[in-house]
């Protein structure tokens, strides 16, 4: 009998919630998309749960399974908290306004693995209006992360990594897939109530970002650009304080993270941004690269899947693809704990029916449309706007015309993506041939200089214009590697090519996403050049577009010229607001 199965990952930060019915992925939602904050995980994501459950038309009382990770929630669930403690928690919520705690840490404190120990599954149940019959399980944060990376593949032989900044009291994960078995080598629930190590790369990658002052859990993408304008002069300074032993497990000889920070700090301060980006990149690409080799001496294995968030750094993605004996690499689109409710899902499915019956199930991943579609309200919110009028042209041909004449436009079209990156449902296309398109794109969306912009290509086509292959092959369908652009194409598309000669493209079939094949092919026609730019459809500092009313707005601000639907091409009569 089939079971929906829903799956939440509760914060710190990119908190969000899935749906599956048995093996099928049926919807997927970042909390971000709903409030407009960026990164968001204040708040236990009850709005993630009843868009994903009124994505599929059910409700609450619908649901035979619950999924959590174990991460934040509510005090009043916690069976502990009494005496000195339930005082000091009346503090820190009426006072400090903080009403939730970290269940990994109750489980340290109590020293015990098990949730029923510390936790009132029960109330927890029923306060958040489901059946008393629906199961609650608590998946683990790095075998989510795994586990969808080796799901979405047809691999009979697999290493599979997993690094972030923690949770579940580990950085990394790693496991071998081979001969119908999976084995954790590190990383699993035995190390549930174990301290934290102080190990993380990922951390000293974050602390770099605060150092430079941008805002760490979400602006390390910027210090990925910033490092191809650098030397790596402090590279070896802090890969001194990181080892990597026999076994691919990496170390280090900060005492704290704390320390660690004000080590990177103090190293920041005496070098240009552009050098302690690429110092850091260089360190973080150089570890990693030798715990995989490491780990793949030992685990010999000829393809590569790897999750968590420091995967969402694309060079290192490169490095891997590049540097490392493999056949394969995939990255699953939704590398960081936004992605962890998938995951969440399939370690449920794996508990249920055994890993025989889970890998008779397993699916190549078309696409991550998973969110809501709005294509029948776009058109009628654009098409009653005061100030918005639909044009005669066609949507295809006239979005083509218009972006080979150097208008920006907007592609809004079926279900939002799942994860980091617009993929066409929500991009904003521009023409890549003119390098002041990346000036243009910039002071649009307030973004900053340095960010290179990614481009997309029929599949077909990629390995004409880029170093794409087998390898990376997969990746490159999701935007999670860079690859080389081929020398003859870079000025021909400067737009997107980075300034060491790279770019992050995305390839494209036409069944995936009919509209946007159809204008990139298009687009071709009347330019002839067989790539377009595609960016994410945000301002600077605000999440991807998801409903209507937000992508009325990019248009009325003068953010872009145009948006395309299915059903026509909308642009703005008034003087941007």
């Amino acid at each position: 009998m089939s079971q929906l199965i829903l799956t939440v990952h509760t914060g710190m930060h990119d908190a969000a919630a899935a749906v599956f019915e048995d093996y099928s992925l049926r919807a997927a939602v970042q909390l971000e998309r709903l409030t407009r904050y960026k990164g968001d995980g204040r708040q236990y994501p009850d709005l993630c749960i009843d868009e994903v459950l009124g994505i599929v038309g059910a409700t609450r009382k619908d649901v035979d399974v619950l999924g959590a990770s174990r991460c934040e929630f509510p005090t009043e669930f916690y069976r502990n908290i009494r005496g000195a403690r339930w005082i000091r928690e009346k503090y820190r919520k009426y006072v400090e306004k903080n009403t939730r705690r970290y269940m990994v840490r109750e489980f340290l404190r109590y020293n015990t693995p098990h949730v029923d120990d510390i936790f009132n599954v029960a109330k927890f149940r029923q306060a958040g209006g489901f059946r008393d019959d629906t199961h609650v399980f608590f998946y683990n944060h790095h075998e989510s992360h795994a586990l969808a990376t080796l799901f979405y593949t047809q691999w009979d032989d697999a290493l599979l990594v997993t690094a972030d900044a923690g949770g579940d009291s580990v950085n990394y994960s790693h496991r071998h897939f081979t001969n119908g078995t999976l084995k954790t080598i590190y990383g699993g629930e035995e190390c549930l109530v174990s301290p934290l190590p102080i190990d993380s790369v990922a951390r000293a990658y974050m602390a770099m970002t605060a150092a430079l002052g941008f805002i760490p859990l979400r602006h390390e993408g910027k210090l990925t650009g910033l490092a191809a304008f650098g030397q790596p002069i402090l590279t070896e300074k802090i890969a001194s304080h990181f080892s990597v032993d026999e076994a691919g497990r990496l170390h280090s000889d900060f005492a704290s993270y704390p320390q660690m920070e004000r080590f990177i700090h103090t190293l920041a301060a005496q070098v240009s941004r552009e050098d302690a980006s690429a110092s850091i990149q260089k360190m973080f690409e150089d570890k990693l690269l030798l715990s995989i080799r490491r780990l793949l001496q030992r685990h010999k294995s000829p393809r590569l899947g790897v999750a968590g968030g420091a995967f969402a750094n694309v060079r290192l993605n490169r490095m891997l693809a590049e540097n490392l004996p493999i056949e394969q690499i995939f990255i699953f689109p939704a590398m960081g704990d936004e992605g962890m409710p998938a995951g969440g899902g399939l370690c449920y499915l794996l508990q249920r029916d055994g890993l025989r019956h889970w890998l008779s199930q397993r699916r190549d991943l078309r696409d991550v449309y998973l969110g809501r579609d709005y294509t029948d309200s776009i058109d009628a919110v654009l098409g009653v706007t005061t100030g918005i009028r639909k044009t005669a042209e066609p949507p295809i041909e006239g979005a083509a015309r218009r972006l080979t004449a150097g208008q920006l436009g907007a592609i809004y079209t079926g279900r939002m993506e799942y994860g980091p990156r617009a993929l066409g449902a929500r991009s904003i296309l521009a023409n890549p041939s003119r390098r002041e398109t990346h000036d243009l794109l910039n002071k649009r969306l307030a973004r900053s200089e340095f960010m290179p912009f990614a481009p997309v290509i029929a599949a077909d086509k990629a390995s004409t214009v880029f170093d794409i292959n087998e390898v990376n092959s997969y990746a490159c369908r999701f935007m999670t590697i860079t690859c080389n652009v081929k020398p003859q194409w870079r000025e021909r598309i400067a737009a997107v090519v980075h300034i060491d000669g790279s770019a992050r493209p995305q390839t494209i079939e036409r069944e995936t996403n009919p509209l946007y094949y159809d204008i990139l092919a298009a687009f071709e026609r009347e330019s002839g050049l067989p790539v377009l730019v595609n960016t994410s459809f945000n301002v600077h500092e605000e999440p991807i577009v998801n409903k209507p009313s937000e992508c009325l707005k990019a248009l009325a601000d003068g953010r872009i010229d145009f948006v395309v639907t299915t059903r026509g091409i909308y642009e703005c009569t008034a003087e941007p607001a």
